[in-house]
């Protein structure tokens, strides 16, 4: 057995563009571009960037909600493009995802019972009073009570909707979850609560984590390790501790610099990236951050760095290294 849960190989999700009276394709944009990544069984990825950077499209594609164009990915040594049919169906049950507003992942007609009861109606034979057992005990373990049961989404706070996406999430005991962005619509206090929640139910549950997010604090408090993307490309994976002690791709160097210290008396050297970030349907030749990087060679706008070992388990796409 691997001791991988995810095993993603060169993979890439490029979208059409069309235009013209006759719809013709005119150019592609290239959310997800030969992305390798690989994430430990128990263990929280946390996938960061700016937004528009393809960290979602990417969360998807690990879990076929949408198809790669090319590339492979293995769930558990399993090859998901060989898997289709009720096979895929089954393992459905093991990978499952948070999406980011649970406002529009929460169906308004459905009342939590339904809500959290459809997976169970479409994969298992447990009805009746076992079914809402189950339930109520899903409800208890993400800091929900009985009376909520018959109520609608619409009743509920945004970190209490957030909290029955996680019940519905877990409630087929899942092996791998993709989180994407689960707090960024709630309120800090509430964010604390939905983060400790997930570290609780991971450990109760051994479960896996492909965390995407643009906060950099919450991916230190929750990540194991952290792969940093920009314009749909990988360009930095490390543990946590080593990234924030000594990140060493110019972007990473930069998005940490704009985390703000709650110390008054802590100086530090922000690094103010000029310009905007490229378009994915036309992103620039060579390294895609040259033309903001404040450390940009001759080579950067020539030729495209690969990912490569830099340390220990490091690696980085800059020709720095």
């Amino acid at each position: 057995m691997s001791k991988y849960i995810i095993e993603a190989e060169n993979v890439k999700k490029y979208f059409p563009i069309k235009g013209g009276v006759f719809s013709k394709v005119v150019g592609y944009v290239k959310a997800v571009d030969d992305v390798s990544l690989k994430i430990e069984k128990g263990t929280c990825m946390a996938l960061v960037g700016e937004s528009g950077c393809g960290k979602t499209t990417f969360g998807r594609v690990l879990l076929k909600l949408i198809e790669p164009d090319a590339g492979k990915i293995l769930f558990e040594g399993k090859d998901l493009a060989k898997v289709k049919g009720k096979k895929l169906r089954e393992m459905r049950k093991d990978m499952q995802m948070v999406f980011q507003d649970p406002n529009s992942s929460l169906d308004p007609r459905f009342t939590v019972k339904n809500i959290i009861g459809e997976p169970f109606s479409n994969f298992t034979n447990i009805k009746g009073e076992e079914l809402v057992k189950r339930i109520l005990e899903l409800l208890n373990l993400v800091g929900l009570k009985k009376e909520h049961l018959y109520r609608y989404p619409h009743e509920f706070s945004g970190g209490q909707r957030q909290r029955i996406a996680v019940a519905r999430a877990i409630a087929l005991d899942p092996k791998f979850i993709v989180l994407d962005e689960p707090t960024s619509a709630l309120d800090v206090s509430v964010q604390a609560k939905i983060l400790n929640l997930f570290q609780d139910l991971q450990e109760k549950f051994d479960l896996s984590y492909l965390f995407i997010t643009h906060d950099l604090s919450v991916a230190k408090h929750m990540a194991d390790n952290i792969g940093v993307m920009y314009v749909g490309k990988l360009v930095e994976t490390s543990a946590t501790e080593p990234l924030f002690e000594e990140p060493l791709h110019p972007y990473t160097q930069a998005l940490l610099s704009a985390i703000p210290v709650a110390d008054p008396e802590y100086k530090v050297e922000r690094i103010i990236l000029k310009g905007d970030v490229p378009s994915p349907a036309n992103p620039p030749s060579g390294c895609r951050f040259h033309p903001r990087c404040p450390k940009a060679m001759e080579i950067c706008s020539k030729e495209e760095p690969e990912l490569k070992k830099v340390g220990d388990g490091r690696l980085v796409a800059c020709h720095l290294y």
